[in-house]
């Protein structure tokens, strides 16, 4: 898979390391990335939810160049939005780990 970003192509990679559950509604990934490793970029095409279940030194790097070190707090939920293109970094001493739930359909109430 590429995307065309900024002029060039880029190779994207899988959100996660393996898929733990898929409906019509979401897709929830198993996310493991081993101390002093990345994931590769990926694109985020849908809206998710990032729990984290590890602490961890992780620094985002999008496609552009931005970088951020977000501060997540294991087992508190993270909303993002659909859209980015990034690559995470586990810049610590530990192997970090998420689950990522991405909502493929809008709740009918």
């Amino acid at each position: 898979m590429t995307q065309s970003q900024t002029g060039s192509d880029v190779a994207l990679g899988p959100i996660g390391n393996r898929i733990i559950f898929e409906n019509d509604h979401v897709r929830v990934w198993d996310l493991v990335v081993e101390a002093g490793r990345d994931k590769g970029m990926h694109r985020h095409d849908l809206p998710y939810v990032i729990v984290p279940m590890t602490a961890g030194d992780i620094e985002i790097i999008s496609v552009d160049g931005r970088s951020y070190k977000p501060k997540d707090v294991v087992g508190e939920a993270i909303w993002r939005e659909a859209g980015e293109v990034h690559n995470l970094y586990n810049r610590g001493n530990d192997t970090y780990r998420n689950v990522l739930i991405e909502i493929k359909t809008a709740a009918k109430s």
